[in-house]
This record gives structure tokens, C-alpha cells and sequence, in this order.
């Protein structure tokens, strides 16, 4: 019996997703604007999953089912946005119906551009599905205005400033999108707080179970995982919240429970280092004078 192949489809080109989604070709192979309403999401020749060479921004609202990114599903009745950059695996049930628009965006149109170098600065195309940008009802003007100007500029004669004039665009739309999310970020403080006392307790857990000893040191993606996030998303919410990634809230914790250790056991540097996950004593010497200015030994020998 043939095993069936899960390969994901990888869709290399803009005109050939289009065409799979029963769209017209667009008028620009390297960047089109989609109404969703009318793509044929659920025909047989569409694949369960699959991985885009370019950028996909979606607002989406009204689904009726709903779409896998990563591992997770997400319901996206109240509205969203999601943001994907190239080789993010994708998926949708055969029930899924859209409705908002899509932005398809290849690295080949914005090349050569300062966005083409900066778009990995905005953090958004790291996000999980259920990270989605929710918009108020202004927000949602201005975003959709946007979206206006870059139809409005395909749908114009192609010159030598059309170019310029949606990239223009494009960035402006980042930019907005995230101002969003830094609103985003404070409107929910209620529950990212939260969030930062459950991942405290697990970075507290962590230690107090000796988990160090087996796994090593605590990483971003343990704790994002743990929370259901995204490494990315997690420390741009502590960042919005404390002024500290999720990084260096490990650090902080690492060295407040070093501290522990060099003041109320005899345990060695060394044994420390290998308490607290570390592989080589030396690294925890180098972290630990980086952030207090001084050695382990100098820190032990203070207070005695």
C-alpha cells in the first residue's frame, strides 16, 4: 500500500497560489491584493497545507472554520490580522470561508529597498495565529485605507514610481500595524500580566525541581511554549510590560537564584554552574560578572 505523502505544497509564486485559489492572475507577479471572499478554499485541488515563498498579511473576520498556523488552530470570528513571512507552514479545514483581504508581498519586490533588510525587525511575522493583531473600528479604517492606495496603485498604469509608491505603502502599513500592537499590548495588560506571573512560577518551578540538571539551562521557546505563545511574541509583551525580554528575565532569574546558592550552601562555582544548567563554569562566570561586575568568587567572598 503507497504511503500517502503529507509534504506540504510550496507555493514559489504569487500567480500560482493564485491560480490554485480559483483567482484571476494578477496584475503584478511580485505583490497582489486579495479579497477573500473569493478565494475557493476547500476544492480538491487545493492542498491541506502548505508553505508560501513570499509574505502573506490577512485580515480576516467571519470565518466559518478555521485556519492551522504552526500547530494551532485559530477561530477568527471576532477579526484579526496575521502577518507570515516565506517557509511558515500554513493550513485550512475544508469548511474555512473568508472574508477581509490579503496582501501577498515577495522578497524579490521590496529587494534592494531599506524594507527588504528591516521587514525582519518587525516582530509580528514571528507571532502564532492566536497572537492575531485585533483592530478597533478606527484602526481598521486606517489599515483598510492603506490597502485602498496599494489596489489603487495596481490597478494604475505601471511607471517608474509604482514601485517606490507600494513599497511606500507596504512599510507604512507595518508601521501602523505596529503602533497596533504596542496598543495591543497595553489593552491587555490585565491578562500579560498574568502571563508574567505563571511564566515567574515556571522559571521558579524550574530551579526548585532541579529540571536544570536534565534539560540545561531555561530557553525562550521552553517558556513560550509553556504558555502557549510564541518566543517572539512572548518577549515583545514582557518587553511592552517590563522593559526586559524574556531573555533577560531568564538572566535575571539565573543570577537571583546564583546568588542563592553562593550565599547559603558550599557549593562550589563549578557546581553552581552545572546546578544551574550551565555546560561550562566559564560561561557562568562570564554572565555573572556582566551583570553584577563581579566573579562568583568575589560576589561569595562579600559576604563572608
Amino acid at each position: 500500500m503507497k504511503k500517502e505523502d503529507k509534504t506540504p505544497h510550496r507555493f514559489s509564486s504569487i500567480p500560482e497560489l493564485a491560480r490554485v485559489m480559483g483567482l484571476p492572475k494578477p496584475l503584478n507577479p511580485m505583490v497582489a491584493l486579495v479579497d477573500n471572499t473569493k478565494i475557493a478554499v476547500g476544492k480538491e485541488n487545493f492542498p491541506s497545507s502548505f508553505v508560501l515563498d513570499f509574505y502573506k498579511i490577512s485580515y480576516k473576520t467571519g470565518l466559518a472554520g478555521k485556519i492551522k498556523y504552526g500547530q494551532s488552530y485559530y477561530d477568527f470570528d471576532d477579526g484579526g490580522m496575521v502577518y507570515t513571512s516565506p517557509n511558515q507552514l500554513l493550513a485550512v479545514d475544508d469548511e474555512t470561508e473568508y472574508k477581509g483581504y490579503t496582501l501577498l508581498v515577495h522578497p524579490d519586490f521590496i529587494r534592494g529597498y531599506p524594507l527588504g533588510k528591516n521587514i525582519k525587525n518587525y516582530g509580528f511575522f514571528s507571532y502564532e495565529a492566536n497572537e492575531a493583531l485585533h483592530l478597533s473600528d478606527k484602526e481598521r479604517a486606517i489599515i483598510f485605507g492603506i490597502l485602498k492606495n496599494i489596489d489603487t496603485e495596481l490597478q494604475s498604469a505601471i511607471d517608474d514610481f509604482s514601485q517606490d509608491v507600494i513599497v511606500s505603502y507596504i512599510e507604512v502599513l507595518l508601521n501602523y500595524s505596529n503602533r497596533f500592537y504596542k496598543r495591543q499590548f497595553i489593552t491587555r495588560k490585565g491578562v500579560n500580566h498574568d502571563l508574567l506571573a505563571k511564566m515567574e512560577q515556571l522559571l521558579g518551578e524550574y530551579f526548585e525541581k532541579e529540571e536544570s540538571l536534565d534539560k540545561g539551562l531555561p530557553t525562550v521557546e521552553y517558556l513560550a511554549g509553556r504558555l502557549n505563545l510564541s518566543p517572539r511574541y512572548l518577549s515583545d509583551m514582557l518587553r511592552s510590560l517590563t522593559g526586559q525580554s524574556a531573555q533577560q528575565h531568564i538572566h535575571e532569574k539565573l543570577i537571583g537564584k546564583a546568588k542563592e546558592y553562593l550565599t547559603a550552601t558550599s557549593l562550589s562555582v563549578a557546581e553552581i554552574a552545572y546546578q544551574l544548567g550551565f555546560e561550562h563554569p566559564q560561561s557562568f562566570n562570564k554572565l555573572f560578572k556582566q551583570k553584577t561586575t563581579l566573579t562568583p568568587i568575589e560576589f561569595k567572598q562579600s559576604f563572608n
